[in-house]
């Protein structure tokens, strides 16, 4: 009998251990769906895409459905905003970060989700439920977790830096990079002076710009995805980036290290959404739900190496970062950490504002010069082409 019963709990404890990685496609029968297609919209290097060896996970989706997968990429916040607020596509899903994830909802963009179709959605964890910007989990399901640091080449910078005050020494002219899009560019600069990343001060926000004007002759280039290639190549020695690509490019270059600057950074989560007008609903909540499943969400957590907000991958002793003090630092060793909030819409026109008068004022590229003389050069002499043809045509009569 004590066989028995043993036998039946190791049966179980088997059981418990491997269903969470037993694929569920869905709630319910979706033959019906063959045959038609999703369009998905994600960040750049945000997916496990088959290079390297890995899982491609959009291809693997596509042989299990039959339904296709229209896969396409952005690089920010604002410009996946600005597609979908500009009603140029529609998308069936897209994956914003907590502060747009807000401002999307509160600006009716964002579909509600049917949580009967997402049963893979026990798998994530309860610290990113309920959270500020989707209170009642109606509009989004967690996908990755990230902070914001400092990658840099120990080749090149001196000592072990512990500060954002490294992006403006002066030492490193030149060959310093910052993020190319506001929230996060003002967000080192808020930080660095100890101001909320959600302030509503217009002088805080001020503050934050003159210190980024401060900064500019600095820096070598504003870049988003480029980072990848920068900072693995050597071009630069310094640079602001998410957490979980810096363990991508010192794959490549063993030179990069990383920290957490010690006046505290940014903590985001991105969340996969529907958006409103979307053409295919089911078969998006279809792919979200494949999205949690065990085997997909450890292919996604291993190949861009971002910290995971999925048991699933947590709990399976084939993740190999699930100690990295990186992705998932000890209590005692994380930042001071601060989310960013959907801001006001008198705020948020003051930071557009501003940035955009960081990237025009005081730009000394010669290239804008260049080409205003071409343009000038090139406009004469189309002129004066005009005129000489002109006459040519009178004489002929």
């Amino acid at each position: 009998m004590k066989r028995i019963i043993s036998s039946l709990s190791a049966f179980i404890l088997v059981l418990l251990t491997v269903l969470p990685f037993i694929p569920v496609a869905s709630a319910g029968d979706y033959s019906h769906l063959k045959g038609t297609e999703i369009n998905v919209y994600n960040w750049g290097e945000y997916i496990s895409d088959g290079s390297e060896g890995s899982l491609d996970v959009n291809k693997e989706f596509e042989k299990e459905t039959g339904i296709k997968v229209n896969y396409s990429m952005y690089e920010t916040n604002e410009d996946m905003y600005n597609k979908i607020k500009g009603g140029g596509a529609n998308y069936d899903v897209v994956i914003p970060s907590d502060y747009m994830i807000a401002r999307m909802i509160d600006e009716g963009l964002l579909e509600k989700i049917d949580f009967s179709n997402i049963p893979n959605y026990s798998n994530i964890l309860d610290e990113y439920k309920n959270l500020y910007f989707d209170p009642k989990n109606e509009y989004s399901v967690p996908y990755n977790v990230g902070m914001v640091g400092i990658i840099y080449n120990t080749k090149m910078v001196e000592g072990t830096p512990d500060s954002w005050s490294i992006m403006w020494d002066e030492k490193y002219k030149d060959e310093v990079l910052q993020f190319n899009n506001p929230r996060d560019a003002f967000g080192v600069a808020q930080k660095y002076l100890g101001i909320s990343l959600n302030t509503t001060d217009s002088e805080e926000w001020h503050r934050a710009y003159d210190k980024l004007k401060e900064q500019k002759p600095l820096v070598s280039s504003y870049v988003m995805d480029d980072v990848f290639n920068k900072m693995e190549g050597g071009e630069a020695a310094i640079a602001a980036y998410y957490a979980g690509d810096y363990l991508t490019m010192v794959e490549n270059n063993p030179d990069l290290a990383f920290f957490y600057p010690k006046e505290g950074t940014n903590i985001f989560v991105d969340s996969m959404c529907i958006p409103v007008g979307c053409q295919n609903k089911e078969a998006a909540e279809l792919y979200i739900n494949y999205m949690l499943r065990g085997d997909i969400a450890l292919a996604n957590a291993e190949y861009i190496c971002y910290a995971s907000p999925n048991r699933a991958v947590l709990e399976n002793e084939e993740y190999s970062f699930v100690d990295n003090e990186i992705l998932y630092p000890a209590e005692e060793d994380k930042p001071p950490t601060e989310y960013f909030h959907n801001l006001e819409p008198e705020t948020l026109m003051l930071m557009t504002s501003l940035w955009d008068n960081l990237k025009i004022e005081g730009n000394d590229d010669k290239s804008i010069y260049i080409g205003l003389i071409s343009f000038t050069v090139i406009a004469a002499g189309f002129a004066i082409f005009r005129t000489v043809r002109k006459r040519k045509r009178e004489s002929m009569y």
